[in-house]
Formats: structure tokens, sequence, C-alpha cells
């Protein structure tokens, strides 16, 4: 919902195990984002879906809001992306212009809504 990201739409899978929910799902984009807290294979920085921190009651809901509570706001503590989250903390002007430029470039058009 926040800028530059609002600018197309981002598939993403959540992937459940057999053993879920005594086990996390796990998240990856599916769509090319520029964003410190996603690697360049999908991979989503999520301590909440990590082994050391899931807990069983966890909805799915609660992953999906914390994954666009992700996406929407760019963490420089949630990161697999080291040069990214340099480049938003020294330069933050930067990390912005391209992340929109990215977002033009890779994101799926959003579907209208009425």
């Amino acid at each position: 919902n926040n800028p530059p990201y609002n600018a197309g739409a981002f598939r993403f899978e959540l992937t459940f195990s057999p053993h879920y929910p005594l086990s996390p799902p796990r998240a990856t984009l599916r769509t090319s984002i520029y964003h410190p807290g996603v690697d360049i294979t999908g991979r989503v920085c999520q301590p909440l879906t990590s082994a050391q921190h899931w807990v069983a009651t966890t909805s799915a809901i609660q992953v999906l809001q914390d994954l666009l509570l992700l996406l929407d706001n760019p963490d420089t503590e949630r990161v697999l992306r080291q040069d990214l989250s340099r480049e938003l903390q020294q330069q933050p002007e930067v990390f912005w212009s391209r992340a929109e430029e990215h977002t033009r470039c890779h994101a799926e058009p959003r579907p209208d809504t009425p």
C-alpha cells in the first residue's frame, strides 16, 4: 500500500508443510522486488515463520499481515540483502528511487478494484 511498491502488484506463494501448524509455512515472493528483506530468489526474512519463533497458534492471516507489513515498510533489522539495507540507511533517496524503478519494470499491473 505504500510507495514505491503500491505502483504494482506482487505475487507470493505461501507453502504449508504437512506438519502445519506444528511447523511454519514458508513465504516466497514470485515477483522480483527491490527490498532488503527479500533475497533475489524470493525468500523473505520473516522471523515470525522461523523455526525458533514459530508458535503453532499463529494463524495464516497473521503470517500474511506480517508479510504485508514487512513489504510495505522495509526494515533494516529484517535483512536478507545487506547491500540494500546499507543503501536504505546511507542513501535513502537512492534506495527509494531504485525501488520505484524496479517496481515499474518488474511488478505486475495492479488489478482494478471496484
